[in-house]
């Protein structure tokens, strides 16, 4: 009986205590609601619709919300990339039981709450790109738990309070503070230990002093970020030498100094070759590092990236750094090496870059070069080289860049040299001794974009085949003994933007196509023997007297320039009407004779067949019309030279007007396509007929047939982006900033679609400035497919950025793209993916703001446009900023109205386009993101005072 008693009073209790469990549950799951709702309360815009499901009352069903596995307590608060405006509030820190805060890369404002200091059971915080402002709080240290910490890419200042280098470091194992405006000491005394640190990242703020001894301790470290900050003492090499696991090391830009106070910068020590030999990338340019190169940096046998320059390197290059065979790209330019170029080099199997300029090496070129296969950048200017040109260096068939400039090199061009037709950048082998003829094989580099030979001794005639270098921009020839006149060939090169023939012994008159040209904006003939009359009509508008000195048998309306007499006047009169007489007659008599026997009865129609029957059908297929050779051949005046508005590597294209007045644009297929150009145009149309966008080119119709294949497409009437970029003849652009934006967010959507939502998935591998069309309404369409890339993803579910194979042609393994706008993962045999597409697009925001080509800083500042923006940022943007605002058409009244509006927009596009060429493609965002970022500045620019609090 007792035992019975006993029995119920126990039961009883346990049911009490339950329900006293239960009911503190309860309680406690409803604070966690509340805190959420409080925080929700501070966000003033959610376009994403992030949060509309937080009105149910299940908690932890909520969208970014987990809770533990009884659904008691809130432990996971994710919420990143949803573009959330307000504030953080501080009540995220009654979330007592939280383990992982993801709020990060949206654009919440204001402090960090020094609350979140309590939230004990911390393990991880992202609250990375956003626009945080104000010091970190020292509470952050109280988070003994915390792993992970990333405050990357704010507007955070002051210094980096001790605790949070201290307290936490036990259990921290990455840790981001880069891109903000930090300042004083990195405060790590001995006594803190990061024991499980494996990533540091404190690049570009304003961090001074030294780097500090203790750092040794982290001998797990793998990634060492310093660069862009104003560091000083000595190169920290004793303390790395500690690092066994360290993979990269990023030291750059700052102001290191020599341990006997000179500061000049220190030597490289043999400890060195002591680091990790996990090591793969190491970046010390621009350091004041003195003395030699130690060879016992040989011992690095991971190394794939060595940059050691812009210092004060002296002494020869050590043959041992031959020994490096993973190297693929080394930097040592800029510094006061000697010696001779060591022939070892080509045994270094993956070299893709040897950049040895701005030295004092002596001696010949190796011909061992010839073994470099995987060589695409040369760059030996500004030495003191000798000998002739290896005619072995033409066996580096996939060099894009050969610069031997500013050297003592003599001989002739090697046949085998001007026939690299892979040469996709430019040709400087200017300010030497070279003698003789051009070589033929010049015009092979159809795809370069600038040859300089100027100041040599060359001599006889400029080749009329160097019009088939179609991609040609800039060409100098000046300051050499060229004779005979200049090739007509040469001023119909569609994108020529500079010639300059300078200093020869020409003669003859100027071709009257170079003053046709739409794209020629500098010339240079002075000094030498031309003749005839000048008018300053088209590419002469600009010009003056300077760029005609020397030549006395000129004449003309150039301003400066002597009248012509009336007897030439009248000379001229009579040959302008011969040609009225004869012109006529020709056409009337002549075009009969030429094209009577290929066209006379046949009428060709275009359409899908033939790519039809090798697809499988997916739905409803759309119709297209019939279009007859003759129609193609009477819109086009028989595909005349007059209507070809583009050329490249695949072929022509021509623009035409249908008998009802339709506009369209005909890209005809090289009639001696090979294998890849006719791979080419089926992918073109494959992609052409089964995606539609309002962002992407629509098809009008096809023709694939053996001896004719050509694409029909609308003729978009506002030409490309890069028309309206750089506009000639000193033109202005009517694109404002929100046009350009509005361009962007178009281009976007469209490279979205593609990515995520088109019915075959497709990577574009060539989104460049001429390849953005614009419609009548100034809507922006991606064109030109023809390198294009199909994707096939296994699961569904699965992103195509996750799991994605791809299709290829034989063109695999070869760059995709047009330099500049290639990812650099593409140079190192990387198969193209869609975050290739995400950099090419970064580039292009980056260009727009500047408003300079990507190619035009490589040759200039020999860097990719990333990094000479990067090189300006976070603290001397301003004349970039300045320069986007004075390029557009209405600045002057947005200026004095909004001009703050306008530089928050032209920052975001900076840090978004920095954000989308960042070197590892796995951290660039996906395009999806990327559209819904600048669709909300697009809305930011229609409606600021909606979107932003000021």
């Amino acid at each position: 009986m007792e035992y019975r008693k006993f029995s119920r009073f126990s039961l009883l209790f346990l049911i009490i205590v339950f329900d006293a469990v239960c009911a503190e549950n309860g309680v406690q799951i409803l604070n966690d609601r509340a805190s959420l709702l409080s925080f929700m309360s501070q966000i003033t815009d959610d376009p994403k619709n992030a949060l509309k499901n937080w009105n149910s009352s299940d908690v932890c069903k909520w969208s970014g919300v987990t809770c533990d596995k009884n659904g008691n307590r809130v432990v996971k608060l994710a919420l990143s990339q949803k573009s959330l405006r307000g504030k953080i509030a501080p009540s995220l820190s009654k979330l007592s039981y939280l383990l992982i805060l993801d709020l990060s890369e949206n654009f919440f404002e204001g402090r960090i709450p020094a609350e979140f200091g309590s939230l004990s059971r911390l393990e991880e915080i992202s609250l990375s790109s956003n626009r945080l402002e104000g010091y970190i709080p020292t509470e952050l240290g109280f988070l003994h738990q915390l792993t992970y910490l990333n405050l990357g890419s704010n507007k955070l200042t002051g210094d980096i309070h001790i605790s949070l280098f201290c307290n936490v470091s036990s259990s921290l194992k990455y840790l981001d503070l880069s891109n903000n405006s930090l300042t004083g000491e990195i405060q790590l005394k001995n006594h803190c230990e990061f024991k499980e640190l494996k990533y540091l990242l404190l690049w570009s703020n304003h961090l001074v002093g030294t780097v500090p001894q203790a750092l040794s301790n982290s001998s797990k470290l793998e990634w060492l970020d310093l660069e862009s900050n104003s560091l000083t003492g000595e190169l920290p090499s004793k303390i790395l030498s500690k690092m066994v696991n360290l993979k990269v090391l990023q030291l750059s830009y700052n102001q290191f100094s020599s341990h006997n106070g000179n500061h000049l910068g220190g030597e490289l020590p043999s400890i060195i070759g002591t680091l990790s030999t996990e090591l793969a990338q190491i970046n010390l340019d621009d350091n004041h590092i003195c003395g030699p190169i130690p060879p016992q940096i040989s011992n690095l046998v991971n190394l794939t990236l060595l940059n050691l320059s812009s210092n004060l390197l002296n002494g020869s290059i050590p043959p041992e750094l031959c020994q490096l065979e993973t190297l693929e790209r080394l930097y040592l330019s800029n510094n006061s090496l000697s010696g001779h170029i060591p022939s070892a080099f080509g045994n270094v199997p993956h070299l893709g870059l040897l950049d040895l300029s701005r030295n004092k090496l002596s001696g010949t070129i190796p011909h061992s070069f010839a073994n470099l296969s995987q060589l695409r950048k040369l760059f030996l200017y500004d030495n003191q080289l000798s000998g002739t040109i290896p005619p072995s260096l033409g066996k580096c068939i996939n060099l894009e860049i050969l610069d031997l400039s500013y050297n003592r090199i003599s001989g002739t061009i090697p046949s085998e040299v001007a026939g690299l037709s892979r040469l996709k950048l430019y040709l400087n082998l200017s300010n030497n001794h070279l003698h003789g003829h051009l070589p033929l094989e010049l015009s092979k580099m159809d795809m370069v974009l600038a040859i300089d030979l100027s100041s040599n001794n060359l001599s006889s005639t400029i080749p009329s085949q160097l019009g088939s270098c179609i991609a040609l921009e800039h060409l100098n020839l000046s300051r050499n003994i060229f004779e005979g006149t200049i090739p007509a060939s040469i001023g119909n090169l569609l994108y020529l933007k500079e010639l300059d023939v300078s200093f020869n012994q020409l003669t003859g008159e100027i071709p009257e196509s170079l003053q046709a040209s739409s794209t020629l904006k500098l010339l240079n003939f002075s000094y030498n023997s031309f003749s005839g009359n000048l008018t300053n009509k088209g590419a002469f508008s600009s010009l003056t007297i300077e760029s005609f000195f020397g030549n006395k048998m000129l004449c003309g309306s150039i301003e400066g320039m002597r009248k012509c007499h009336g007897k030439q006047t009248r000379h001229l009169l009579v040959a302008i009407l011969l040609s009225l007489v004869i012109t006529p007659i020709f056409c009337i008599a002549g075009y009969p004779l030429v094209h009577g026997s290929n066209f006379r009865g046949q009428s060709l129609v275009f359409n899908l067949k033939g790519i039809e029957d090798e697809e499988e059908a997916t739905g409803k297929e759309r119709k297209y019309p019939k279009i007859s050779h003759r129609q193609l051949i009477e819109a086009t005046g028989g595909f005349s030279p007059s209507t070809l508005i583009g050329s490249g590597r695949f072929g022509h294209v021509y623009k035409g007007v249908l008998q009802d007045n339709t506009m369209i644009a005909v890209k005809v297929l090289n009639s001696k396509a090979d294998g890849d150009i006719s791979r080419s145009f089926k992918r073109e149309c494959q992609i052409l007929k089964r995606t539609r966008h309002r962002n992407l080119i629509r098809i009008i119709t096809i023709c694939n047939r053996l001896d004719f294949k050509a694409i029909v497409l609308p003729l978009m009437p506002n030409g490309s982006l890069e028309n309206h970029l750089y506009p000639s003849h000193g033109l202005k652009s009517r694109l404002d900033l929100v046009r350009l934006v509005s361009i962007c967010s178009d281009v976007a959507e469209g490279m979205a679609y593609l990515h995520h939502y088109s019915p075959m998935k497709v990577v574009h591998c060539d989104l460049k400035p001429s390849n953005i069309l614009l419609d009548d309404d100034m809507t922006a369409l991606v064109t030109d497919f023809g390198i294009s890339r199909l994707v096939k993803v296994a699961d569904e579910n699965v992103s195509i950025n996750d799991s994605a194979t791809y299709s290829f042609g034989s063109t695999d393994g070869l760059l995709c793209g047009s330099v500049g706008y290639i990812a650099p993962e593409y140079g190192m045999g990387k198969r193209a993916s869609p975050q290739g597409d995400v950099y090419s697009f970064g580039v292009l925001l980056l260009e727009i703001v500047a408003g300079r080509r990507p190619t035009d800083i490589l040759i200039k500042e020999g860097s990719s446009l990333h990094e000479w923006v990067k090189s300006h940022y976070p603290n001397r943007l301003e004349s970039i900023v300045e320069g986007a605002i004075e390029r557009c058409a209405t600045c002057a009244t947005i200026q004095r109205d909004n001009s703050k509006i306008w530089r928050d927009v032209i920052l975001e596009l900076i840090e978004l386009g920095l954000i989308c060429t960042q070197y590892n493609p796995v951290t660039r965002p996906t395009m999806l993101d990327v559209a819904n970022e600048i669709g909300h500045l697009k809305q930011y620019l229609y409606s600021p005072s909606n979107l932003l609090i000021e």
